[in-house]
């Protein structure tokens, strides 16, 4: 795991448009070098946060959005619903990502967490904390995730996408380095 650079901050701060908490690593950079996706600690000030994954590409995010405002969360749930393989596939992922989470916590803050009975959000629910793994909460999470690690949900959507970058004569992020 690299470590963070001030610049990376900076950049990912303008990404999102607001200041990241529980930053981690980038988890994976575009083809130019820049964030794409980061991963964050599962707590935040004490309290769960049960989303590592933090797609952060401006691009990806506005691609994304489109198709979310197209109904694609609902056409994804359908082929979950359908499609046995992909189902198994998402369960699979959503385990994972529940073991990751685990594996990152300290035991202080297994301990804390037990103390306050606030466990059960990283340890029981899956990606992005969602509680009925036959729904999907947001196409960005998957994403995240499926650039970093495995995700069906997450490839399906970034399959559909005819680009996973922004075009080289316009590069989003390269105007974050200015300020």
């Amino acid at each position: 795991m690299e470590p963070v650079s001030l610049e990376d901050q900076r950049i990912i701060t303008c990404q999102l448009g607001r200041q990241i908490r529980g930053l981690i690593e980038v988890a994976v950079r575009c083809q130019y070098g820049y964030p794409q996706a980061i991963r964050v600690y599962p707590l935040l000030e004490g309290q769960p946060f049960p989303t590592l994954f933090w797609l952060t590409c401006p691009f990806l995010c506005r691609a994304i959005s489109q198709l979310e405002s197209a109904g694609w969360i609902g056409r994804i749930e359908r082929l979950l619903h359908k499609d046995g393989d992909l189902k198994r596939r998402m369960n699979n992922a959503h385990r994972a990502y529940i073991g990751e989470r685990h594996e990152l916590l300290s035991v202080e803050d297994r301990a804390d967490l037990a103390d306050i009975a606030a466990s059960k959000s990283l340890l029981e629910k899956g990606i992005g904390g969602i509680s009925d793994l036959r729904h999907v909460k947001c196409l960005h999470l998957h994403v995240a995730h499926a650039l970093v690690r495995t995700n069906p949900v997450g490839e399906i959507v970034l399959r559909h996408l005819l680009q996973h970058t922004c075009p080289s004569t316009n590069v989003v992020c390269s105007s974050y380095k200015a300020l």
